[in-house]
């Protein structure tokens, strides 16, 4: 089996060469399955004394073949990059079904069960996989009070978002992920928490990874919630010297398009782009066919704006299967040269000179 050190050096060789697919959403395929608060539980929590029904991510205590199995389906789609079930993995979120302690261990189990999906597939046919280790924005924010009453008031710190963030990103790379994702930023105070927080981990661990940054646009005025546009998002986190930087989840393709082109010419580094399957109707579910969306994607491939795609909320291993298919003829996008300049960032972006 291929070491973790060789996988990575592969990375850089194969993103060069073809788009990397990004596996599809674990939520809403964890839906399918209709579990209980009992299947949630399993045995080791049935006496638990907080209801838990929702915490997806314990589901890999409590039904590893479950989350196994999603990370098969969608390598057999053709992903080459799968993320670990564990987008709320931290103590911040887990306080919520009082279950800070089992952070650490969860996040070790996720990335386990997702290198285990990765290296069976490798044995049948011999092709890399990278587990990409899902760091969630956390239920909270460094940069919005959430009291509209108190605009002062904050419900976390940075060094609250930082220590949680710490032991997630060590507990991933223990558990054998090869990249860090830090996904679905809405908040790039909370972003940047983690980011510090990944490279002390690499430290620690002696162990550095690729890191994978993805944004979120929250609606039409084209700015995440905390108010940067695109490319100030990218000014803010550019000192990571991450593998690449994107977005995914909130808009689907057709509206996330102009974005993702504001950010591919502005970042020298790959981009990658996961969007929803479309935006959720009336009852929450997305109603975006796997063709649809494929066909949304593949004029980006064909323009020569993404190194990386998948999808997000609602898509499926069909949605991944027909992304692959619908870019796999397109070159992946070369990575532009940035004049030096000094480039600031506060809610919008400023270039010296």
């Amino acid at each position: 089996m291929s070491t973790r050190a060789e996988r990575i050096k592969a990375l850089h060789k194969i993103a060069a060469e073809r788009i990397l697919i990004m596996d599809g959403a674990m939520g809403t395929e964890i839906q399918n399955f209709k579990l209980d608060e009992a299947g949630y539980r399993g045995t080791r929590f049935k006496d638990w004394h907080r209801d838990v029904k929702g915490n997806n991510d314990l589901l890999v205590l409590t039904q590893p073949d479950i989350i196994r199995g999603i990370h098969a389906a969608y390598i057999d789609a053709g992903a080459d990059i799968i993320e670990t079930n564990t987008f709320n993995a931290q103590v911040i979120s887990m306080a919520d079904y009082g279950m800070e302690e089992l952070s650490g261990e969860i996040n070790v189990t996720a990335a386990r069960l997702a290198r285990q999906a990765a290296d069976e597939a490798e044995k049948r046919d011999g092709k890399l996989r990278w587990v990409a280790g899902a760091v969630g924005p956390t239920n909270r924010t460094a940069s919005i009070s959430p009291d509209v009453n108190n605009p002062g008031f904050r419900n976390t710190s940075f060094d609250e978002l930082h220590d949680a963030y710490l032991e997630q990103v060590l507990a991933l790379i223990e558990g054998g992920a090869d990249v860090i994702l830090i996904e679905t930023i809405f908040d790039t105070l909370n972003a940047k928490a983690a980011g510090v927080a990944t490279l002390e981990a690499f430290d620690r661990a002696s162990t550095p990874l690729p890191i994978m940054i993805s944004g979120t646009i929250t609606d039409r005025s084209g700015r995440t919630l905390s108010g940067q546009t695109a490319t100030a998002f990218w000014y803010s986190m550019r000192h990571l010297r991450p593998f690449s930087v994107g977005l995914n989840c909130a808009l689907g393709a057709e509206l996330m398009r102009p974005y993702i082109a504001e950010i591919a010419g502005v970042a020298d580094t790959l981009v990658s782009a996961y969007p929803n399957a479309g935006l959720p109707n009336a009852m929450g579910d997305y109603d975006e066919s796997p063709h649809d969306m494929a066909c949304a994607l593949e004029p980006w491939a064909k323009d020569g704006l993404v190194n990386i795609v998948g999808g997000c909320c609602g898509s499926t291993p069909a949605h991944i299967a027909h992304v692959r298919e619908h870019v796999a003829k397109f070159a992946p996008r070369k990575i532009p040269k940035i004049a030096p300049k000094m480039r600031l960032s506060g809610l919008e972006e400023f270039v010296a000179g």
